[in-house]
Protein backbone atom coordinates (compact mmCIF):
# COMPACT_ATOMS: atom_id res chain seq x y z
CA UNK A 1 0.00 0.00 0.00
CA UNK A 2 1.34 3.18 -0.66
CA UNK A 3 0.12 6.47 1.17
CA UNK A 4 0.33 9.89 0.06
CA UNK A 5 0.18 13.16 1.62
CA UNK A 6 -1.40 16.46 0.05
CA UNK A 7 0.06 18.73 2.77
CA UNK A 8 2.84 18.57 4.97
CA UNK A 9 2.55 20.39 7.86
CA UNK A 10 3.10 19.32 11.65
CA UNK A 11 -0.66 17.21 11.76
CA UNK A 12 0.43 15.80 8.50
CA UNK A 13 4.41 15.06 9.72
CA UNK A 14 3.18 13.79 13.11
CA UNK A 15 0.99 11.04 11.25
CA UNK A 16 3.90 10.45 9.42
CA UNK A 17 6.35 9.79 11.95
CA UNK A 18 3.72 7.84 13.77
CA UNK A 19 2.54 5.34 11.05
CA UNK A 20 6.31 4.68 10.39
CA UNK A 21 7.41 4.07 13.82
CA UNK A 22 4.19 1.50 14.40
CA UNK A 23 4.55 -0.02 11.06
CA UNK A 24 1.63 0.82 9.33
CA UNK A 25 3.55 1.08 6.31
CA UNK A 26 7.36 1.21 4.96
CA UNK A 27 8.42 4.71 5.14
CA UNK A 28 9.71 4.67 1.61
CA UNK A 29 5.66 3.54 0.60
CA UNK A 30 4.46 7.09 1.59
CA UNK A 31 4.96 10.09 -0.59
CA UNK A 32 4.47 13.69 0.33
CA UNK A 33 4.00 17.01 -1.35
CA UNK A 34 3.69 20.62 -0.15
CA UNK A 35 3.88 24.24 -1.61
CA UNK A 36 7.28 24.57 0.66
CA UNK A 37 9.48 22.22 -1.57
CA UNK A 38 12.52 22.54 0.51
CA UNK A 39 10.62 22.07 4.15
CA UNK A 40 9.53 18.61 2.74
CA UNK A 41 12.09 17.17 1.10
CA UNK A 42 14.37 17.56 4.21
CA UNK A 43 11.59 15.75 6.11
CA UNK A 44 11.17 13.10 3.61
CA UNK A 45 14.77 12.46 3.35
CA UNK A 46 14.70 12.40 7.36
CA UNK A 47 12.14 9.65 7.64
CA UNK A 48 13.49 7.81 4.72
CA UNK A 49 9.52 8.65 2.63
CA UNK A 50 9.57 10.10 -0.65
CA UNK A 51 9.16 13.92 -1.63
CA UNK A 52 7.38 14.36 -5.09
CA UNK A 53 7.34 17.51 -7.47
CA UNK A 54 3.33 17.76 -7.89
CA UNK A 55 0.61 16.68 -6.29
CA UNK A 56 -0.83 15.03 -10.25
CA UNK A 57 2.33 12.76 -9.10
CA UNK A 58 1.24 12.56 -6.04
CA UNK A 59 -2.49 11.19 -6.63
CA UNK A 60 -1.10 8.94 -9.51
CA UNK A 61 1.32 6.84 -7.24
CA UNK A 62 -0.63 6.33 -4.67
CA UNK A 63 -3.46 4.02 -3.03
CA UNK A 64 -4.28 6.49 -0.30
CA UNK A 65 -4.49 10.24 -0.52
CA UNK A 66 -4.48 12.11 2.46
CA UNK A 67 -5.60 15.94 2.29
CA UNK A 68 -3.56 17.49 4.63
CA UNK A 69 -4.51 21.26 4.16
CA UNK A 70 -6.49 23.59 5.84
CA UNK A 71 -9.93 24.07 5.13
CA UNK A 72 -10.31 27.39 3.30
CA UNK A 73 -8.27 25.81 0.62
CA UNK A 74 -9.19 22.18 0.61
CA UNK A 75 -12.43 22.69 -1.82
CA UNK A 76 -9.20 24.27 -4.13
CA UNK A 77 -6.96 21.77 -4.06
CA UNK A 78 -9.58 18.99 -4.69
CA UNK A 79 -10.65 20.67 -8.00
CA UNK A 80 -6.77 20.89 -8.92
CA UNK A 81 -6.59 17.39 -8.61
CA UNK A 82 -10.26 16.54 -9.65
CA UNK A 83 -9.27 14.52 -13.20
CA UNK A 84 -6.15 12.69 -12.04
CA UNK A 85 -8.23 11.16 -8.98
CA UNK A 86 -11.34 10.25 -10.29
CA UNK A 87 -8.58 8.56 -13.30
CA UNK A 88 -7.14 6.70 -10.72
CA UNK A 89 -9.43 6.29 -7.96
CA UNK A 90 -7.29 6.21 -4.68
CA UNK A 91 -9.27 7.04 -1.39
CA UNK A 92 -9.50 9.68 -0.21
CA UNK A 93 -8.84 10.69 3.34
CA UNK A 94 -9.78 14.39 4.83
CA UNK A 95 -8.48 16.14 8.09
CA UNK A 96 -9.70 19.31 7.65
CA UNK A 97 -12.35 20.54 10.24
CA UNK A 98 -15.82 21.60 9.27
CA UNK A 99 -15.95 20.23 6.04
CA UNK A 100 -18.43 17.62 5.59
CA UNK A 101 -17.99 14.70 3.36
CA UNK A 102 -21.37 15.65 1.02
CA UNK A 103 -19.15 19.01 0.47
CA UNK A 104 -15.92 16.90 -0.78
CA UNK A 105 -17.92 15.10 -3.19
CA UNK A 106 -19.64 17.46 -4.50
CA UNK A 107 -16.30 19.43 -5.78
CA UNK A 108 -16.54 16.18 -8.08
CA UNK A 109 -19.39 17.03 -10.30
CA UNK A 110 -19.97 14.03 -10.49
CA UNK A 111 -21.65 9.96 -10.11
CA UNK A 112 -18.75 8.25 -9.97
CA UNK A 113 -18.09 5.90 -7.07
CA UNK A 114 -15.29 8.41 -5.15
CA UNK A 115 -14.58 6.67 -1.62
CA UNK A 116 -13.95 9.60 0.71
CA UNK A 117 -13.14 8.74 4.92
CA UNK A 118 -13.14 11.86 7.03
CA UNK A 119 -11.01 12.32 9.82
CA UNK A 120 -11.03 14.47 12.70
CA UNK A 121 -7.75 14.41 14.43
CA UNK A 122 -6.17 16.85 17.14
CA UNK A 123 -2.97 18.17 18.03
CA UNK A 124 -2.06 15.70 20.65
CA UNK A 125 -1.29 13.26 18.02
CA UNK A 126 2.03 15.53 17.41
CA UNK A 127 3.09 13.60 21.04
CA UNK A 128 1.52 10.39 19.95
CA UNK A 129 -1.32 10.78 21.97
CA UNK A 130 -3.76 11.98 19.81
CA UNK A 131 -7.93 11.38 19.57
CA UNK A 132 -9.26 10.92 16.06
CA UNK A 133 -13.21 10.23 14.58
CA UNK A 134 -13.30 8.54 11.63
CA UNK A 135 -16.42 8.49 9.13
CA UNK A 136 -16.65 7.05 5.72
CA UNK A 137 -19.08 8.41 2.58
CA UNK A 138 -21.86 5.93 1.16
CA UNK A 139 -19.27 4.06 -1.05
CA UNK A 140 -16.13 3.76 1.21
CA UNK A 141 -16.98 0.18 3.17
CA UNK A 142 -15.85 -1.31 6.52
CA UNK A 143 -12.10 -1.90 5.28
CA UNK A 144 -11.88 1.44 4.32
CA UNK A 145 -12.88 2.70 7.39
CA UNK A 146 -10.86 0.45 9.34
CA UNK A 147 -7.91 1.11 7.47
CA UNK A 148 -7.79 4.85 8.34
CA UNK A 149 -8.79 4.13 12.48
CA UNK A 150 -5.34 1.89 12.35
CA UNK A 151 -3.69 4.55 10.91
CA UNK A 152 -4.58 7.07 13.37
CA UNK A 153 -4.48 4.58 16.33
CA UNK A 154 -0.39 4.81 15.64
CA UNK A 155 -0.54 8.24 16.50
CA UNK A 156 -3.15 7.73 19.26
CA UNK A 157 -6.61 6.59 19.52
CA UNK A 158 -9.33 6.25 16.73
CA UNK A 159 -13.30 5.53 16.68
CA UNK A 160 -15.24 5.38 14.22
CA UNK A 161 -18.17 8.14 14.79
CA UNK A 162 -21.33 9.12 12.64
CA UNK A 163 -20.45 12.43 10.77
CA UNK A 164 -23.73 13.53 12.78
CA UNK A 165 -21.34 13.70 16.13
CA UNK A 166 -18.53 15.52 14.36
CA UNK A 167 -19.32 19.06 16.05
CA UNK A 168 -19.74 16.68 19.35
CA UNK A 169 -16.12 15.47 18.75
CA UNK A 170 -14.56 18.47 17.46
CA UNK A 171 -15.41 20.12 20.68
CA UNK A 172 -14.48 17.41 23.13
CA UNK A 173 -11.49 16.25 21.50
CA UNK A 174 -10.45 18.55 19.39
CA UNK A 175 -10.68 21.98 21.03
CA UNK A 176 -10.67 20.56 24.32
CA UNK A 177 -6.72 19.95 24.85
CA UNK A 178 -6.79 24.35 24.62
CA UNK A 179 -8.87 24.12 27.52
CA UNK A 180 -6.62 21.74 29.27
CA UNK A 181 -3.96 24.06 28.52
CA UNK A 182 -5.96 26.34 29.80
CA UNK A 183 -6.48 24.58 33.35
CA UNK A 184 -2.58 23.23 33.13
CA UNK A 185 -1.11 27.14 33.68
CA UNK A 186 -3.79 28.14 35.46
CA UNK A 187 -3.31 25.55 38.50
CA UNK A 188 0.65 26.77 37.79
CA UNK A 189 -0.18 30.32 38.06
CA UNK A 190 -1.66 29.57 41.05
CA UNK A 191 1.63 27.92 42.58
CA UNK A 192 3.67 31.05 41.40
CA UNK A 193 0.70 33.06 43.41
CA UNK A 194 1.73 31.22 46.27
CA UNK A 195 5.50 31.19 45.88
CA UNK A 196 6.73 29.01 43.94
CA UNK A 197 8.77 29.09 40.57
CA UNK A 198 6.27 28.76 37.57
CA UNK A 199 8.74 26.46 35.30
CA UNK A 200 7.96 23.98 38.58
CA UNK A 201 4.89 24.67 39.06
CA UNK A 202 4.18 23.78 35.44
CA UNK A 203 6.20 21.03 35.27
CA UNK A 204 4.47 19.92 38.38
CA UNK A 205 0.39 20.74 37.40
CA UNK A 206 1.16 19.14 33.92
CA UNK A 207 2.18 15.52 35.59
CA UNK A 208 -0.71 15.72 37.97
CA UNK A 209 -3.17 16.09 34.75
CA UNK A 210 -1.15 13.53 32.96
CA UNK A 211 -1.73 11.29 35.66
CA UNK A 212 -4.93 11.76 36.42
CA UNK A 213 -6.41 11.29 32.67
CA UNK A 214 -4.42 7.88 32.51
CA UNK A 215 -6.27 6.89 36.08
CA UNK A 216 -9.64 7.29 34.69
CA UNK A 217 -8.62 5.26 31.14
CA UNK A 218 -6.65 2.74 33.05
CA UNK A 219 -9.17 2.44 36.03
CA UNK A 220 -12.32 3.06 34.24
CA UNK A 221 -13.79 4.04 37.24
CA UNK A 222 -16.56 6.90 37.33
CA UNK A 223 -14.49 10.41 37.47
CA UNK A 224 -16.39 11.02 40.73
CA UNK A 225 -15.88 8.30 42.57
CA UNK A 226 -11.95 9.14 41.78
CA UNK A 227 -12.77 12.74 43.30
CA UNK A 228 -14.47 11.35 46.25
CA UNK A 229 -11.26 8.66 46.71
CA UNK A 230 -9.38 12.51 46.87
CA UNK A 231 -11.49 14.01 48.89
CA UNK A 232 -11.12 13.83 52.87
CA UNK A 233 -14.15 14.50 55.01
CA UNK A 234 -13.43 18.29 55.48
CA UNK A 235 -9.73 18.01 53.84
CA UNK A 236 -8.17 20.75 51.70
CA UNK A 237 -9.55 19.20 48.04
CA UNK A 238 -12.49 18.95 49.39
CA UNK A 239 -12.44 22.87 50.20
CA UNK A 240 -11.16 23.34 46.87
CA UNK A 241 -13.80 21.87 45.08
CA UNK A 242 -16.16 23.60 46.83
CA UNK A 243 -15.02 27.21 46.12
CA UNK A 244 -14.84 25.81 41.85
CA UNK A 245 -18.43 25.05 41.96
CA UNK A 246 -19.14 28.58 43.64
CA UNK A 247 -18.20 29.91 40.75
CA UNK A 248 -20.06 27.44 38.37
CA UNK A 249 -16.81 25.69 36.97
CA UNK A 250 -18.75 22.39 35.48
CA UNK A 251 -21.69 25.13 33.70
CA UNK A 252 -18.57 26.98 32.59
CA UNK A 253 -16.81 24.26 30.97
CA UNK A 254 -20.11 23.09 29.18
CA UNK A 255 -20.76 26.53 27.85
CA UNK A 256 -17.49 26.45 26.45
CA UNK A 257 -17.91 23.32 24.93
CA UNK A 258 -21.31 24.49 23.52
CA UNK A 259 -20.19 27.34 22.01
CA UNK A 260 -16.99 25.24 20.52
CA UNK A 261 -19.81 22.55 18.88
CA UNK A 262 -21.70 25.83 17.58
CA UNK A 263 -19.21 27.21 15.51
CA UNK A 264 -18.24 24.25 14.31
CA UNK A 265 -21.34 23.75 12.89
CA UNK A 266 -21.90 27.69 11.60
CA UNK A 267 -18.59 26.51 9.69
CA UNK A 268 -19.58 23.00 8.48
CA UNK A 269 -22.48 25.43 6.74
CA UNK A 270 -20.77 28.12 5.09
Amino acid sequence: MKIGFLGAGNMACAIVEGIIKKGFVKAEDIYLYDILTDKVAEFAKKNGAQAVIDPKTLVETVDTLVLAVKPNVIKDVLAASKEVILKNDPLIVSIAAGTPLSVLYEVFDTDQAIRIVRVMPNVNALVGEGAAAVCGNEYADQTDVALIIEMFNAVGQAWELSEQYFSNFTALAGSSPAYAYLFIDSIARAGVKNGMAKDRALEIAAQAVLGSAKMIIESQENPWTLIDRVCSPGGTTVAGLVELENNAFISTVIKGIDATIAKDQEMSQS
